[in-house]
């Protein structure tokens, strides 16, 4: 079976770019077709990691010759390969002066299935017409050869329609992190942005844990009041208050042997996190209006956004609590730092919408999507993504979600713009924040020009302005730097 690939095809014959779609996706390779050279840069140039680049070979002199020696000097020269002519039946490849050094005499449908088996190490019993070559359930394209050609993809199922995915460094670390602790029967602390995906980590851990057979249960600590919220963890005794007409256990009961997940734990009132923290320690508590303790043996996995330090400083959080909870810490990376996973997300996501969601079973999301969606911040992270996602597949309108990505991107241009030498400033601007406004505005327009003059090739305009790429990528996020343009499937460039 071949491991998933992701391939990038910039084929300017549109009768010959939706074959080889077509041949790569019944594979189960996820295959981003656009049709000319400066879209397949411009992809690359903000994040975009592709196992394979199928280009249209250029002759020397071209105007497209240089992004193709850019993308060549970006994506390792061992997963280029130039495409000098196609047919429907079968595509002829040479080698490029531009530096690839892959190339067939022929390519059809099996070659090109021989050369993804060559390039991921693959058995020799791989198809790319076995549809269910694809990487699900916690299978791995965990290749020897693939270290040269990208991260490894790893999706694992979890249940309830969850899944984890990992096609970055940072959240592989994660996912080894959580296979060391899991077994480990301690409490575990995940912090992490709203929407970053912390519930997904709880249930990994508890997947991976001696408890798996056992109840996982979740409680968002932030959604119920603080009265509530004890009857529903701690459970109640009949006539312990108005209404309670019968015993009824709580979370901790029900979760006894397995795993509790309290979400927004940051949430819970001093109070209850006294009667938590008794609970942790003894493994004991009280129904409300009851007179004797109940033992259970639970383990608590706990989740919150807030910036711990200061609810600690505050007051708000007990240090006991908190120094009680976090015999392990995660922290789940936001979106904007993994954005190498956005395409694979987007893919799962349209995967797993509903049938009663999708409507056109036809529709398909442009290439240019992808990219904006590289380009924006997602401050929502992953329930932002897949909000959107849905409401595309609803609207069935992915052009109208590409509008409006674009637009949240869009940079303040006025803000942004330099200050002119006959601007006033208010009489309660003192001299050292004027000159610190002109030096940011300053350096936002020479960093945009350095990256549009780069073809938004970051480590190129890094070099340029000689300074570090991480200092770079800061200061694109500082000050909310984006594209003056998006280049449409046609090749022309339309200006925000």
């Amino acid at each position: 079976m071949n491991p998933f690939l992701l391939v990038l095809c910039a084929i300017r014959n549109s009768q010959t770019r939706p074959l080889i779609r077509k041949a790569l996706e019944a594979g189960g390779h996820r295959a981003i077709a656009v049709a000319d050279c400066a879209q397949a840069h411009l992809l690359i140039a903000n994040g975009l990691d592709p196992d394979l680049v199928l280009l249209d070979d250029t002759p020397p002199g071209r105007p497209e010759s240089d992004l193709y020696t850019q993308i060549i000097q970006r994506v390792s020269s061992n997963r280029v390969w130039l495409v000098s002519c196609i047919s429907e039946q079968q595509c002829h490849l040479r080698p490029s002066m531009a530096g690839a050094r892959q190339y067939l005499s022929v390519v059809t449908l099996d070659t090109l299935d021989r050369l993804i088996t060559e390039l991921t190490g693959a058995g020799s019993g791989s198809s790319l017409s076995d549809s269910d070559s694809r990487v699900h359930n916690g299978v791995s394209c965990d290749c020897a050869s693939r270290a040269n050609v990208g991260f490894p993809l790893f999706i694992e199922e979890l249940g309830e329609g969850c899944f984890f995915l990992a096609a970055s460094p940072k959240m592989a670390d994660l996912h080894r992190q959580v296979s060391l602790l899991a077994d480990t029967d301690v409490n575990v602390l995940v912090l992490g942005e709203s929407g970053s995906g912390k519930e997904i980590v709880a249930r990994l851990i508890h997947k991976y844990s001696q408890r798996r057979d056992k109840k996982f249960l979740k409680v968002n600590c932030a959604a119920l009041p603080a009265d509530l919220l004890e009857s529903e963890l701690f459970g109640y005794k009949q006539g312990a208050f108005t209404g309670a007409i019968k015993d009824l256990p709580g979370k901790f009961e029900q979760a006894d042997r397995g795993t509790l997940f309290l979400d927004e734990i940051g949430e819970i009132s001093v109070q209850l996190q006294a009667k938590l923290l008794h609970v942790l320690e003894d493994g004991e508590f009280s129904r409300l209006g009851a007179q004797h303790a109940t033992h259970v043996d639970v383990r608590m996995l706990a989740a919150t956004n807030i910036q711990v330090e200061n609810a600690l400083r505050n007051g708000t959080f007990r240090e006991d609590l908190y120094y009680r909870l976090s015999v392990f810490t995660i922290t789940v990376p936001p979106l904007r730092e993994r954005r190498e996973e956005i395409p694979y997300l987007i893919d799962e996501m349209i995967r797993r919408t509903p049938l009663e969601l999708k409507g056109d079973p036809s529709l398909r999301f442009p290439a240019r999507f992808f990219d904006t969606a590289l380009l924006y911040d997602w401050p929502g992270n992953l329930r932002e993504l897949r909000n959107v996602v849905t409401r595309t597949m609803i609207m069935r309108d992915p052009d109208a979600a590409l509008r409006q990505l674009e637009a949240m991107i869009a940079p303040a241009r006025k803000s942004e713009e330099p200050l002119t030498a006959g601007e006033e400033y208010s009489h309660g601007t003192g001299m050292k924040s004027v000159v610190r406004d002109v030096k940011d505005r300053t350096e936002a327009r020479m960093i945009q020009e350095a990256l549009e003059v780069a073809g938004w090739n970051r480590r190129h305009a890094a070099r340029s302005l000689n300074i570090s790429y991480r200092a770079l990528l800061y200061k694109i996020q500082q000050h909310r730097l984006a594209p003056h343009s998006f280049t449409n499937m046609n090749g022309h460039a339309r200006t925000r």
